[in-house]
């Protein structure tokens, strides 16, 4: 197990590392030194209940909530003075909470509105790897993002992130309100992902599911990461999931 105090200084070598992240509200303070770290090709979870910092923490990273104190790095470049364009465009893709698919374009042009080329020699998406991995949108690429379902609409959200060409993918509550047989189809998404060697970084509230993909955990509790390690460490030892998840 490492706890949040083991996390290496920045220029460690990780694919991404916050390093004492603090981030506020106005006058409210949400985040009080995050430290996590990914390395290419690996999955990282984190955990947490409602309202602990978890989609603050994704928003920080993409530049969308501003930085008050810490470090935020990929590959050792210095993401903390970027936009979130210029975050996107790093390597970082984003499958955001409520998918927020383009409505009034096709699946066609929601997919390529953001494409580009990889600036990385990991795994690269082109439109057909989108289709292959989720025929339903080729199906359906004529459509329009507010005609399709909640669960196309989350492929959508998806394909369109793997479009940018990331080295790593952020997917918060990705099968959040989706029924059964749609998750199942999201996990298997997730774990050819992996498969691949696209580094991963996913919120979920399905702690069996991500036991089974992830490589490592952090459980964040009123903006402290509290616990991280491997799933063979929780495996072992639930304690920590019982006693800050209630799961």
């Amino acid at each position: 197990m490492m706890n949040s105090e083991a996390i290496p200084p920045p220029g460690s070598g990780a694919l991404l590392q916050l390093h004492g992240i603090e981030t506020s509200y106005g006058d409210s303070k949400v985040l009080f030194g995050v430290n996590l770290e990914i390395q290419a090709g690996q999955c990282a979870a984190l955990l947490g209940r409602n309202g602990m910092g978890k989609s603050t923490t994704v928003k920080t990273i993409m530049g969308l909530q501003p930085l008050k104190k810490g470090s935020i790095t990929l590959r050792g470049a210095d993401l903390c003075r970027m936009r979130p364009h210029q975050i996107a465009h790093a390597g970082i893709g984003l499958v955001p909470e409520g998918r927020r698919v383009f409505p009034n374009l096709s699946v066609r042009e929601n997919l390529i509105a953001t494409a580009k080329q990889a600036a990385h020699s990991g795994p690269t998406w082109k439109l057909d790897d989108v289709y292959a991995m989720f025929p339903r949108l080729q199906e359906r690429e004529r459509h329009l993002g507010c005609n399709l379902s909640g669960g196309e609409q989350q492929m959508l959200a998806i394909g369109r992130a793997l479009m940018t060409n990331p080295e790593l993918l952020i997917l918060d509550e990705a099968t959040e309100g989706l029924a059964p047989i749609v998750r199942k189809d999201i996990w298997r998404c997730i774990a050819l992902l992996k498969s691949r060697g696209l580094a991963l970084l996913v919120i979920d509230k399905n702690l069996g599911a991500l036991m089974r993909v992830a490589d490592t955990h952090y459980i964040l509790e009123k903006g402290v990461v509290v616990w991280n390690g491997s799933s063979q460490e929780l495996s072992a030892n639930p304690r920590p999931v019982q006693d800050h998840i209630g799961m």
